[in-house]
Protein backbone atom coordinates (compact mmCIF):
# COMPACT_ATOMS: atom_id res chain seq x y z
CA UNK A 1 0.00 0.00 0.00
CA UNK A 2 1.57 3.31 -1.10
CA UNK A 3 1.73 6.08 1.52
CA UNK A 4 0.11 9.83 -0.27
CA UNK A 5 1.77 11.90 -2.59
CA UNK A 6 0.48 14.36 -1.64
CA UNK A 7 1.59 17.68 -0.53
CA UNK A 8 3.12 15.87 2.83
CA UNK A 9 5.51 13.28 0.85
CA UNK A 10 6.53 15.90 -1.73
CA UNK A 11 7.89 18.27 1.46
CA UNK A 12 9.97 15.09 2.56
CA UNK A 13 11.01 14.55 -0.51
CA UNK A 14 12.86 17.66 -0.89
CA UNK A 15 13.75 18.00 3.24
CA UNK A 16 15.58 14.34 2.90
CA UNK A 17 17.17 14.98 -0.31
CA UNK A 18 17.95 18.73 0.93
CA UNK A 19 19.92 17.01 4.22
CA UNK A 20 21.24 14.59 1.94
CA UNK A 21 23.31 17.00 -0.36
CA UNK A 22 26.81 17.19 -0.09
CA UNK A 23 27.23 13.54 0.75
CA UNK A 24 29.51 11.95 -1.50
CA UNK A 25 29.65 8.45 0.39
CA UNK A 26 27.23 6.49 -1.60
CA UNK A 27 24.47 6.57 1.34
CA UNK A 28 21.71 8.40 -0.41
CA UNK A 29 19.28 9.36 2.66
CA UNK A 30 15.51 7.35 2.42
CA UNK A 31 12.55 6.43 5.18
CA UNK A 32 12.22 2.96 3.93
CA UNK A 33 14.44 0.29 1.96
CA UNK A 34 16.88 -0.09 4.88
CA UNK A 35 17.38 -1.72 8.48
CA UNK A 36 18.83 -0.75 11.66
CA UNK A 37 21.84 -2.66 10.73
CA UNK A 38 22.85 -0.85 7.21
CA UNK A 39 21.78 -3.59 5.24
CA UNK A 40 18.83 -2.67 2.45
CA UNK A 41 15.57 -4.68 2.83
CA UNK A 42 12.40 -4.20 0.83
CA UNK A 43 10.39 -4.83 -2.48
CA UNK A 44 11.21 -2.64 -5.40
CA UNK A 45 8.65 -2.41 -8.02
CA UNK A 46 10.17 -1.62 -11.26
CA UNK A 47 8.29 -0.64 -14.17
CA UNK A 48 10.58 -1.18 -17.79
CA UNK A 49 9.33 0.18 -21.07
CA UNK A 50 11.80 -1.79 -23.16
CA UNK A 51 10.24 -3.11 -26.33
CA UNK A 52 10.23 -7.31 -26.47
CA UNK A 53 13.58 -7.62 -27.92
CA UNK A 54 15.61 -5.47 -25.33
CA UNK A 55 13.02 -7.21 -21.69
CA UNK A 56 14.77 -10.23 -21.35
CA UNK A 57 18.17 -8.22 -20.79
CA UNK A 58 16.37 -5.93 -18.84
CA UNK A 59 14.95 -7.91 -16.97
CA UNK A 60 17.88 -10.29 -16.00
CA UNK A 61 20.06 -7.40 -15.05
CA UNK A 62 17.39 -6.29 -12.69
CA UNK A 63 16.97 -9.40 -10.97
CA UNK A 64 20.64 -9.15 -10.55
CA UNK A 65 20.39 -6.53 -7.79
CA UNK A 66 18.96 -8.91 -5.76
CA UNK A 67 22.89 -10.49 -5.86
CA UNK A 68 24.18 -8.01 -4.81
CA UNK A 69 21.20 -7.12 -2.03
CA UNK A 70 19.78 -10.33 -0.49
CA UNK A 71 17.37 -8.60 1.18
CA UNK A 72 16.01 -6.38 -1.44
CA UNK A 73 13.18 -8.05 -3.92
CA UNK A 74 12.86 -7.03 -7.70
CA UNK A 75 9.27 -7.12 -9.10
CA UNK A 76 10.18 -6.49 -12.26
CA UNK A 77 7.08 -5.43 -14.69
CA UNK A 78 7.59 -4.75 -18.33
CA UNK A 79 4.88 -1.92 -19.40
CA UNK A 80 4.10 -0.94 -23.22
CA UNK A 81 5.56 1.86 -24.24
CA UNK A 82 2.75 3.74 -25.76
CA UNK A 83 0.21 3.80 -22.56
CA UNK A 84 3.23 4.12 -19.98
CA UNK A 85 3.26 7.73 -19.40
CA UNK A 86 -0.17 8.23 -18.87
CA UNK A 87 -0.51 4.49 -16.58
CA UNK A 88 1.91 6.18 -14.17
CA UNK A 89 0.66 9.24 -14.07
CA UNK A 90 -2.72 7.92 -13.25
CA UNK A 91 -0.86 5.24 -10.87
CA UNK A 92 0.83 8.24 -9.39
CA UNK A 93 -2.64 10.29 -8.80
CA UNK A 94 -3.97 7.20 -6.95
CA UNK A 95 -0.71 6.80 -4.64
CA UNK A 96 0.28 3.46 -6.62
CA UNK A 97 3.46 3.79 -9.18
CA UNK A 98 5.93 1.88 -9.21
CA UNK A 99 8.76 2.11 -6.87
CA UNK A 100 11.39 3.04 -10.20
CA UNK A 101 10.06 3.51 -13.64
CA UNK A 102 12.25 3.88 -17.09
CA UNK A 103 10.47 7.29 -18.14
CA UNK A 104 11.36 8.54 -21.74
CA UNK A 105 13.31 11.38 -21.37
CA UNK A 106 10.57 13.69 -22.02
CA UNK A 107 8.44 12.60 -19.81
CA UNK A 108 11.08 13.86 -16.68
CA UNK A 109 9.68 17.31 -16.66
CA UNK A 110 6.41 16.26 -16.98
CA UNK A 111 6.19 14.14 -14.18
CA UNK A 112 8.47 16.53 -12.08
CA UNK A 113 6.30 19.18 -12.60
CA UNK A 114 3.23 17.05 -11.22
CA UNK A 115 5.75 16.01 -8.05
CA UNK A 116 5.38 12.58 -8.91
CA UNK A 117 9.14 12.63 -9.09
CA UNK A 118 11.72 11.90 -5.93
CA UNK A 119 14.18 14.72 -6.16
CA UNK A 120 17.76 12.33 -6.20
CA UNK A 121 20.64 15.43 -5.70
CA UNK A 122 22.32 14.25 -3.17
CA UNK A 123 21.36 10.68 -2.76
CA UNK A 124 22.90 7.05 -3.55
CA UNK A 125 21.22 7.12 -6.72
CA UNK A 126 23.20 9.62 -8.63
CA UNK A 127 26.97 8.27 -8.26
CA UNK A 128 29.75 9.90 -10.39
CA UNK A 129 27.54 12.88 -11.68
CA UNK A 130 30.41 13.99 -13.87
CA UNK A 131 30.94 10.68 -16.00
CA UNK A 132 27.22 11.35 -17.62
CA UNK A 133 27.29 12.38 -21.01
CA UNK A 134 26.24 16.19 -21.29
CA UNK A 135 23.37 15.85 -23.31
CA UNK A 136 21.84 13.25 -21.74
CA UNK A 137 22.28 14.48 -18.59
CA UNK A 138 20.32 17.39 -19.44
CA UNK A 139 17.18 15.55 -19.50
CA UNK A 140 17.18 15.09 -16.03
CA UNK A 141 16.98 18.36 -14.94
CA UNK A 142 13.74 20.29 -14.16
CA UNK A 143 13.33 23.63 -12.29
CA UNK A 144 16.61 23.66 -11.04
CA UNK A 145 17.16 19.80 -9.52
CA UNK A 146 17.75 16.69 -10.70
CA UNK A 147 14.79 14.33 -11.14
CA UNK A 148 15.87 11.51 -12.92
CA UNK A 149 19.39 9.39 -13.63
CA UNK A 150 20.11 8.17 -17.43
CA UNK A 151 20.11 4.94 -18.70
CA UNK A 152 20.71 4.61 -22.60
CA UNK A 153 20.52 7.34 -25.21
CA UNK A 154 19.99 7.27 -28.69
CA UNK A 155 19.19 9.26 -32.02
CA UNK A 156 18.17 8.39 -35.60
CA UNK A 157 20.21 7.40 -38.61
CA UNK A 158 19.95 5.86 -41.67
CA UNK A 159 20.15 2.09 -41.98
CA UNK A 160 20.91 0.88 -45.48
CA UNK A 161 20.56 -3.06 -47.54
CA UNK A 162 24.34 -2.46 -48.68
CA UNK A 163 23.21 -5.10 -51.27
CA UNK A 164 20.23 -3.48 -53.36
CA UNK A 165 22.64 0.03 -53.15
CA UNK A 166 25.69 -2.21 -54.69
CA UNK A 167 22.77 -3.63 -57.20
CA UNK A 168 21.27 -0.23 -57.99
CA UNK A 169 25.08 1.30 -58.60
CA UNK A 170 23.93 3.82 -55.70
CA UNK A 171 26.28 5.50 -52.91
CA UNK A 172 24.79 5.84 -49.65
CA UNK A 173 22.47 9.49 -49.78
CA UNK A 174 24.15 12.65 -47.92
CA UNK A 175 20.89 14.24 -48.66
CA UNK A 176 17.22 14.19 -49.58
CA UNK A 177 17.87 15.48 -52.80
CA UNK A 178 20.34 12.39 -53.52
CA UNK A 179 17.59 9.99 -52.27
CA UNK A 180 15.08 11.56 -54.36
CA UNK A 181 17.65 11.51 -57.64
CA UNK A 182 18.63 7.78 -56.60
CA UNK A 183 14.17 6.54 -57.70
CA UNK A 184 14.77 5.40 -60.93
CA UNK A 185 18.09 3.31 -60.37
CA UNK A 186 16.10 1.56 -57.53
CA UNK A 187 13.31 1.31 -59.55
CA UNK A 188 15.08 -0.42 -62.15
CA UNK A 189 15.65 -3.48 -59.33
CA UNK A 190 12.52 -3.45 -58.01
CA UNK A 191 13.02 -1.27 -54.52
CA UNK A 192 11.61 2.18 -53.32
CA UNK A 193 14.78 4.07 -51.95
CA UNK A 194 13.30 5.09 -48.70
CA UNK A 195 10.53 4.19 -46.02
CA UNK A 196 9.01 6.99 -44.24
CA UNK A 197 7.15 6.68 -41.29
CA UNK A 198 3.94 8.89 -41.73
CA UNK A 199 1.98 7.47 -37.92
CA UNK A 200 4.96 8.65 -35.77
CA UNK A 201 6.21 11.96 -35.31
CA UNK A 202 9.40 11.26 -33.69
CA UNK A 203 10.49 10.34 -37.57
CA UNK A 204 9.28 13.78 -38.58
CA UNK A 205 11.71 15.37 -36.44
CA UNK A 206 14.82 14.79 -38.89
CA UNK A 207 12.95 17.10 -41.58
CA UNK A 208 12.62 19.65 -39.43
CA UNK A 209 15.71 20.11 -38.53
CA UNK A 210 16.70 19.55 -41.61
CA UNK A 211 15.27 22.61 -42.93
CA UNK A 212 16.53 24.53 -39.84
CA UNK A 213 13.50 24.81 -38.09
CA UNK A 214 12.04 23.40 -34.18
CA UNK A 215 8.61 22.57 -32.82
CA UNK A 216 9.27 25.22 -29.89
CA UNK A 217 11.60 27.88 -28.97
CA UNK A 218 11.42 27.07 -24.95
CA UNK A 219 13.84 29.76 -23.89
CA UNK A 220 12.00 32.52 -25.63
CA UNK A 221 8.34 30.45 -25.51
CA UNK A 222 7.25 30.72 -28.84
CA UNK A 223 6.28 28.19 -31.51
CA UNK A 224 7.94 27.65 -34.14
CA UNK A 225 6.79 24.61 -35.79
CA UNK A 226 4.65 26.73 -38.42
CA UNK A 227 7.39 29.17 -39.49
CA UNK A 228 9.20 29.23 -43.28
CA UNK A 229 11.36 26.44 -42.15
CA UNK A 230 8.36 24.00 -40.37
CA UNK A 231 6.23 24.61 -43.45
CA UNK A 232 9.24 23.44 -46.07
CA UNK A 233 9.64 20.63 -43.75
CA UNK A 234 6.35 19.08 -44.03
CA UNK A 235 6.79 19.90 -47.75
CA UNK A 236 9.84 17.93 -48.07
CA UNK A 237 7.80 14.79 -46.62
CA UNK A 238 5.15 15.33 -48.92
CA UNK A 239 7.70 15.47 -51.92
CA UNK A 240 9.71 12.50 -51.12
CA UNK A 241 6.36 10.18 -51.18
CA UNK A 242 4.77 12.23 -54.59
CA UNK A 243 7.96 11.95 -56.39
CA UNK A 244 8.14 7.96 -56.01
CA UNK A 245 11.37 8.17 -53.65
CA UNK A 246 9.78 6.65 -50.56
CA UNK A 247 6.74 4.60 -49.37
CA UNK A 248 5.05 5.16 -46.46
CA UNK A 249 1.75 4.61 -43.74
CA UNK A 250 0.10 6.36 -41.59
CA UNK A 251 -0.84 3.34 -39.27
CA UNK A 252 1.23 0.05 -38.65
CA UNK A 253 4.64 1.88 -39.42
CA UNK A 254 6.89 0.42 -37.46
CA UNK A 255 5.37 -3.19 -38.21
CA UNK A 256 5.49 -2.08 -42.22
CA UNK A 257 9.10 0.07 -42.27
CA UNK A 258 10.56 -3.36 -40.90
CA UNK A 259 9.16 -5.85 -43.17
CA UNK A 260 9.55 -3.91 -46.15
CA UNK A 261 13.07 -2.80 -45.11
CA UNK A 262 14.23 -6.55 -43.99
CA UNK A 263 12.14 -7.86 -47.68
CA UNK A 264 14.32 -6.05 -49.91
CA UNK A 265 11.26 -3.53 -50.91
CA UNK A 266 12.70 -0.35 -49.73
CA UNK A 267 16.60 0.01 -49.39
CA UNK A 268 16.73 2.46 -46.45
CA UNK A 269 15.10 3.30 -43.64
CA UNK A 270 15.45 5.91 -40.43
CA UNK A 271 16.34 3.75 -37.53
CA UNK A 272 17.38 4.12 -34.03
CA UNK A 273 19.63 1.92 -32.13
CA UNK A 274 17.35 0.01 -30.57
CA UNK A 275 16.34 -1.58 -34.19
CA UNK A 276 19.51 -2.66 -34.42
CA UNK A 277 19.42 -6.29 -33.25
CA UNK A 278 16.05 -7.17 -35.46
CA UNK A 279 17.66 -5.52 -38.55
CA UNK A 280 21.02 -7.33 -38.15
CA UNK A 281 19.24 -10.55 -37.83
CA UNK A 282 17.05 -9.54 -41.57
CA UNK A 283 20.14 -8.11 -43.18
CA UNK A 284 22.90 -9.82 -41.46
CA UNK A 285 26.57 -8.02 -43.02
CA UNK A 286 24.33 -6.43 -45.20
CA UNK A 287 23.20 -3.55 -43.13
CA UNK A 288 24.81 -0.39 -42.99
CA UNK A 289 24.42 2.47 -41.22
CA UNK A 290 24.91 6.32 -42.09
CA UNK A 291 23.89 9.98 -40.77
CA UNK A 292 20.35 10.63 -41.76
CA UNK A 293 20.67 12.59 -45.22
CA UNK A 294 20.32 16.19 -45.10
CA UNK A 295 17.45 18.36 -45.49
CA UNK A 296 17.38 21.55 -47.25
CA UNK A 297 19.83 23.54 -44.80
CA UNK A 298 21.69 20.87 -42.64
CA UNK A 299 21.65 17.10 -41.10
CA UNK A 300 20.19 16.86 -37.86
CA UNK A 301 18.43 14.16 -35.90
CA UNK A 302 16.43 14.21 -32.62
CA UNK A 303 18.02 13.54 -29.42
CA UNK A 304 16.00 10.55 -27.18
CA UNK A 305 16.94 8.36 -24.67
CA UNK A 306 15.43 6.65 -21.31
CA UNK A 307 15.99 7.67 -17.48
CA UNK A 308 15.49 6.34 -14.29
CA UNK A 309 13.25 8.16 -12.47
CA UNK A 310 11.57 7.10 -8.35
CA UNK A 311 8.33 7.54 -7.47
CA UNK A 312 8.00 10.27 -4.95
CA UNK A 313 5.96 8.61 -2.45
CA UNK A 314 7.99 5.48 -2.56
CA UNK A 315 8.42 3.58 0.61
CA UNK A 316 11.58 2.18 -0.39
CA UNK A 317 13.50 4.59 -0.73
CA UNK A 318 16.49 3.16 0.04
CA UNK A 319 16.82 0.27 -1.81
CA UNK A 320 15.19 2.44 -4.83
CA UNK A 321 18.20 4.91 -4.84
CA UNK A 322 20.37 2.23 -5.19
CA UNK A 323 18.45 0.12 -6.96
CA UNK A 324 18.66 3.35 -9.50
CA UNK A 325 22.61 3.51 -8.99
CA UNK A 326 22.98 0.08 -9.66
CA UNK A 327 20.83 0.05 -13.25
CA UNK A 328 22.92 3.29 -14.32
CA UNK A 329 26.43 2.09 -13.04
CA UNK A 330 28.85 1.82 -15.82
CA UNK A 331 29.34 -1.83 -15.39
CA UNK A 332 25.43 -2.78 -15.87
CA UNK A 333 25.51 -0.09 -19.01
CA UNK A 334 28.72 -1.98 -20.20
CA UNK A 335 26.94 -5.04 -19.97
CA UNK A 336 23.54 -3.72 -22.12
CA UNK A 337 25.39 -2.18 -24.53
CA UNK A 338 27.20 -6.01 -25.00
CA UNK A 339 24.11 -7.41 -25.56
CA UNK A 340 21.85 -5.26 -27.19
CA UNK A 341 24.06 -2.65 -28.36
CA UNK A 342 22.17 0.09 -27.12
CA UNK A 343 24.29 3.71 -26.37
CA UNK A 344 25.52 4.27 -22.58
CA UNK A 345 25.05 7.59 -21.06
CA UNK A 346 28.51 7.25 -19.37
CA UNK A 347 31.26 8.71 -21.07
CA UNK A 348 33.50 6.04 -19.68
CA UNK A 349 32.08 2.75 -20.88
CA UNK A 350 32.91 4.39 -24.29
CA UNK A 351 36.40 3.56 -23.46
CA UNK A 352 35.53 -0.31 -22.85
CA UNK A 353 37.18 -2.60 -25.22
CA UNK A 354 34.02 -4.67 -25.91
CA UNK A 355 32.18 -1.08 -26.73
CA UNK A 356 34.62 0.37 -28.91
CA UNK A 357 34.38 -2.65 -30.94
CA UNK A 358 30.67 -2.97 -31.08
CA UNK A 359 30.57 -1.30 -34.62
CA UNK A 360 26.92 -0.05 -34.11
CA UNK A 361 27.78 1.79 -31.24
CA UNK A 362 30.93 3.54 -32.32
CA UNK A 363 28.52 5.09 -35.28
CA UNK A 364 25.78 6.40 -33.20
CA UNK A 365 28.30 7.91 -30.85
CA UNK A 366 29.26 11.07 -32.80
CA UNK A 367 25.61 10.82 -34.08
CA UNK A 368 24.16 11.00 -30.67
CA UNK A 369 27.12 13.88 -29.52
CA UNK A 370 25.51 16.46 -32.27
CA UNK A 371 21.68 15.32 -31.98
CA UNK A 372 19.75 17.79 -31.44
CA UNK A 373 18.23 18.33 -27.75
CA UNK A 374 14.26 18.48 -28.02
CA UNK A 375 12.93 21.16 -25.40
CA UNK A 376 12.55 19.76 -21.89
CA UNK A 377 9.73 21.05 -20.67
CA UNK A 378 6.55 19.09 -18.99
CA UNK A 379 4.28 19.31 -22.03
CA UNK A 380 6.93 18.15 -24.36
CA UNK A 381 5.94 14.80 -25.16
CA UNK A 382 2.54 16.50 -25.59
CA UNK A 383 3.70 18.09 -28.74
CA UNK A 384 4.04 14.80 -30.23
CA UNK A 385 0.23 14.00 -30.73
CA UNK A 386 -1.00 17.68 -32.69
CA UNK A 387 2.37 16.95 -35.08
CA UNK A 388 1.31 13.26 -35.52
CA UNK A 389 -2.68 14.15 -36.66
CA UNK A 390 -1.15 16.97 -39.25
CA UNK A 391 1.21 15.01 -40.62
CA UNK A 392 -1.62 11.98 -41.28
CA UNK A 393 -3.87 14.89 -42.81
CA UNK A 394 -1.30 15.79 -44.97
CA UNK A 395 -0.19 12.86 -45.88
CA UNK A 396 -4.15 11.14 -46.68
CA UNK A 397 -4.57 14.56 -48.68
CA UNK A 398 -6.66 16.39 -46.75
CA UNK A 399 -4.41 19.00 -45.54
CA UNK A 400 -1.30 21.02 -47.83
CA UNK A 401 1.88 21.72 -46.03
CA UNK A 402 1.46 24.62 -44.93
CA UNK A 403 -2.00 23.92 -43.53
CA UNK A 404 -0.61 21.05 -41.46
CA UNK A 405 1.90 23.42 -40.04
CA UNK A 406 -0.41 26.12 -39.65
CA UNK A 407 -2.74 23.36 -37.62
CA UNK A 408 0.08 22.09 -35.92
CA UNK A 409 1.23 25.66 -34.21
CA UNK A 410 -2.46 27.03 -33.45
CA UNK A 411 -2.80 23.43 -31.89
CA UNK A 412 0.60 24.08 -29.93
CA UNK A 413 0.04 27.69 -28.79
CA UNK A 414 -3.63 26.04 -27.13
CA UNK A 415 -1.25 23.85 -25.69
CA UNK A 416 1.18 26.07 -24.43
CA UNK A 417 -1.36 29.14 -23.54
CA UNK A 418 0.67 32.23 -23.68
CA UNK A 419 2.94 31.09 -26.10
CA UNK A 420 3.64 33.87 -28.97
Amino acid sequence: MRRSIGTTAVVAALALAATACGSDDGDGGGDGGGSAGGELSGTVTFWDTSNETEAEVFQAVAEAFEDEHPGVTVDYVNVGFDDAQNRFKNAAAANEAPDVMRTEVAWVADFASLGYLYPLDGTAAVENEDDFLPTAWASTQFDGQTYAVPQVTDTLALFYNRALLDEAGVEVPESLDDVEASTDAFDAVGATPLYVRGDDPYWFLPFLYGEGGDMVDAEAQRVTIDDEAGVAAFARMQSLIDSGAAITDVSDGWENMMSTFADGEVAMMVNGPWAIADATAALGDDLGVAPVPAGGRTQASPLGGWNYGVYAGTPEADASFEFVRYMSSAATQQRVTEELSLLPTRASVYDAESVQANEMVQFFKPAVDVAHERPWIPQAQSLFEPLRISVQAMLTGSASPAEAAADTGEAYRDLLEDWQ
